[in-house]
């Protein structure tokens, strides 16, 4: 089986591919010439994740998927949410978000938060999401230097460590794109 993975962003990529079974063979946009940004206009993560898959399965026709992401705080009332990528700005610059949130933590007590990740699948003319969540807390400085985004402050429940301080395994096994990714390998695995 082939699928296109709707993303231009190759940790995400290298994240996924890692998931994935041998007999399904994983095409990056660029492998098929999609230079374009695709646009994510949604108010949803749901949203968002469906977009990218109509997107890429009406102008390329390939089956595909696609995920939307959004860290979750409980004490900015689930901000930045669907904002994720570009909470400090359109520049979408990972440390400029980290920096604005810790920011806005600052005088808070509560900083509880969990990540969600919504895979969205186009498979022939079937479409379905995925949904996979990781709670935990945001630290008060950044750690570790591996993973990407909000990993470097992003402590998961029941760990002592940031995502940016554990391989690459570890993360997969108990975060969100994991999960959400788990789900779509056992869908397509059982119907294969």
């Amino acid at each position: 089986m082939q699928l296109v993975f709707a993303t231009n962003n190759l940790n995400k990529l290298k994240e996924v591919q890692a998931l994935l079974p041998p007999t399904i063979t994983l095409l990056s946009l660029k492998d098929i010439g999609c230079t374009e940004d695709i646009p994510e206009t949604q108010p949803t993560i749901e949203g968002n994740a469906i977009q990218k898959t109509r997107y890429v399965k009406g102008k390329y026709g390939y089956d595909c998927f696609a995920d939307d992401t959004g860290l979750e705080v409980n004490a900015l009332n689930g901000a930045p949410g669907v904002y994720s990528a570009r909470y400090a700005g359109e520049q979408r610059d990972s440390n400029d978000n980290m920096s604005k949130l810790l920011n806005e933590l600052q005088t808070q007590n509560d900083r509880t938060a969990q990540f969600k990740t919504v895979v969205a699948l186009h498979l022939q003319d079937e479409l379905k999401t995925f949904t996979g969540i990781c709670e935990g807390t945001i630290t008060k400085e950044k750690k570790g230097n591996k993973g990407f985004g909000y990993d470097p402050i992003f402590q998961p429940k029941g760990y002592t460590e940031t995502f940016a301080e554990m391989d690459l395994e570890l993360k997969n096994t108990i975060g969100h794109r994991g999960k959400a990714v788990k789900r779509l390998v056992d869908f397509l695995i059982f119907n294969s």
